[in-house]
């Protein structure tokens, strides 16, 4: 046995969690890079990132959106929206302008040549999925989606109840103030 598979074993032992292998976050990534390796290739025939594609659809799907609601959509960090929109902008794919009723906020809408570079993508999009389809089964495919879909849910609803939780321990009225030694104030 090598010095490395002793201390695999050693860390497996002295560490109260479940194997990396068997590490829900780790194999949702895993899974997700395995995908994306099909798709980049596509994308970056079009000169897209995948965050930028992630943009292009939301809008394609919801129609226009504030910056806030888009971030939230492409799961995106907002500087890193910002940094990516007007690249887009210039690239006449999206267009944004602020809120008439507060200048603070803008609506990022999608151009028509944006829309074209979806409709031109959109097969080569939908022949990677059904080669996934095929390889892996149609109904696990939309099997998976449901289970991707309880498992959200499922996660969400114990977030809401830590939320509730940490509410109620945050109202405890405050401890009294201890005096000071020389029973000053």
């Amino acid at each position: 046995m090598s010095a490395e598979d002793t201390d695999a074993k050693l860390a497996r032992k002295a560490l109260p969690m479940r194997a990396f292998s068997e590490s829900l976050p780790m194999a949702l990534l895993r899974t997700r890079e395995a995908v994306m390796c099909l798709f980049r290739p596509g994308l970056r025939s079009r000169g897209v990132t995948e965050q930028q594609w992630r943009i292009l659809r939301a809008l394609a799907h919801s129609g226009s959106m504030e910056v806030t609601a888009l971030a939230e959509a492409t799961f995106l960090l907002g500087p890193s929206l910002s940094r990516i929109l007007p690249d887009m902008e210039k690239r006449q794919l999206v267009s944004r302008r602020q809120v008439d009723s507060d200048l603070r906020r803008s609506m990022v809408s999608l151009e028509p040549k944006g829309l074209r570079l979806i409709a031109l993508h959109a097969p080569d999009s939908e022949q990677i999925y059904a080669q996934i389809a095929k390889r892996f089964g149609v109904e696990q495919v939309t099997q998976l989606f449901t289970l991707l879909h309880e498992l959200q849910d499922s996660l969400e609803e114990i977030s809401r109840q830590h939320a509730k939780s940490s509410q109620r321990t945050s109202r405890k009225p405050p401890a009294r103030a201890r005096a000071r030694p020389g029973g000053s104030r």
